[in-house]
């Protein structure tokens, strides 16, 4: 993750309540029910099914597209992982109508914020929104850590802030620090009509790619900590701030959930693969073999303390499915790396951005 050199309480919902008024749901980390024409419907309970009509866009659609996840324009010939749709059991996802989208939001601004998983979902709704107004005029523009893609004749942007960890990583005397209890970023994210938050792989790397000398806790620093204790601290410190911050009459929170790698072919069931190199399709059931994501649950246990309605786009399991959809040797590291960290685009994240499509026009 860090190679790519690029700019740059239970909550709830994806599945929702298909009604006016969003209320947080009891349930296991998510809620059950929805209501699409009449039917219960928990969008996220389903599988990938073959579509020939995918995908939305092509990455010929999105001039603005990174290198990084333009796996066709990097040479990826199959094109099979294009080709897959997610289907709910009990009802469909809404089609993703783009004008319609930017109608309901004239006028407001969202915000993006995490690290390269965020910038592959704002990547992916941009070029969805571009695709739907191919003629409309946008502005892109990049300084330092933020990104704003704005439609003037809506006057909607669409931001990417990049924060890999939500909480403080600084250089002091001692080396660069992880500080868990410390957010100075949060001056960015006021003022916002939705934010869509994001953090997770960072916390993993170790050796070189490890982006700190230590982790602090208050007053203490550690050279080390388990690495989802440490990910659960920050995100607490994080919930804190949002529920004495955030004014949830003004301002719509998402969670983006945990994108999961594919960089242990045995996780699927695969004892001759290593990671997802040369896999051009998903596993067809509903349910990943390798089981449910650790950081999952430490998200949901975060979520479910807090007293803001966040909502999560519960996108774990059903691309632990897209065993296929990263770009391996098509990235940006090329034949001398394999990322099964990212997503091509168009892709999995797609998905993710119907789920938020589905959140935003029916609430």
């Amino acid at each position: 993750m860090g190679n790519l050199g690029l700019h740059v309480g239970i909550t709830i919902v994806l599945v929702f309540h298909f009604v006016n008024n969003c209320n947080k749901i009891n349930g296991e980390g998510l809620a059950k029910i929805g209501n699409i024409g009449g039917q219960k419907c928990n969008l996220i309970a389903g599988r990938w099914v073959y579509d020939d009509s995918y995908p939305i866009y092509s990455s010929r659609d999105c001039p603005f597209m990174e290198k990084a996840f333009n796996c066709e324009g990097n040479g990826r010939r199959d094109k099979w992982y294009l080709k897959y749709r997610w289907q709910p059991n009990a009802c469909n996802l809404p089609r993703f109508e783009g004008k319609y989208l930017l109608e309901r939001l004239r006028g407001k601004r969202i915000m993006f914020i995490g690290d390269s998983l965020s910038l592959n979902q704002w990547q992916s709704f941009t070029c969805m929104l571009h695709k739907a107004l191919p003629q409309a005029h946008y502005r892109l523009s990049r300084t330092k850590d933020i990104s704003n893609f704005k439609f003037p004749a809506y006057n909607v942007s669409i931001t990417l802030h990049r924060s890999s960890f939500l909480v403080d990583l600084v250089s002091d005397k001692t080396g660069r620090v992880l500080k868990l209890n410390s957010m100075t970023s949060k001056k960015k994210w006021r003022g916002r009509d939705i934010l869509i938050f994001n953090t997770w792989h960072w916390w993993l790397h170790k050796d070189r790619q490890q982006p700190w000398d230590y982790i602090q806790e208050g007053s203490k620093k550690f050279k080390d900590m388990n690495r989802l204790i440490a990910f659960e601290k920050g995100l607490n410190t994080w919930g804190r701030w949002v529920d004495s911050n955030i004014d949830p009459k003004k301002t719509k929170v998402f969670f983006q959930g945990i994108s999961p790698d594919h960089s242990n072919a045995k996780a699927w069931g695969d004892q001759k693969a290593n990671d997802c190199k040369g896999e051009n399709k998903p596993l067809l059931q509903s349910k990943y073999p390798g089981g449910p994501h650790p950081a999952d649950a430490v998200l949901k246990r975060v979520l479910k303390k807090m007293s803001t309605k966040v909502y999560l786009l519960s996108v774990t399991n059903l691309s632990q499915l897209r065993k296929d959809g990263h770009p391996s040797i098509y990235g940006y590291g090329g034949s001398k790396g394999s990322d099964c960290s990212h997503w091509c685009l168009p892709g999995v994240p797609d998905t993710w951005n119907q789920l938020l499509y589905a959140a935003l026009i029916q609430n």
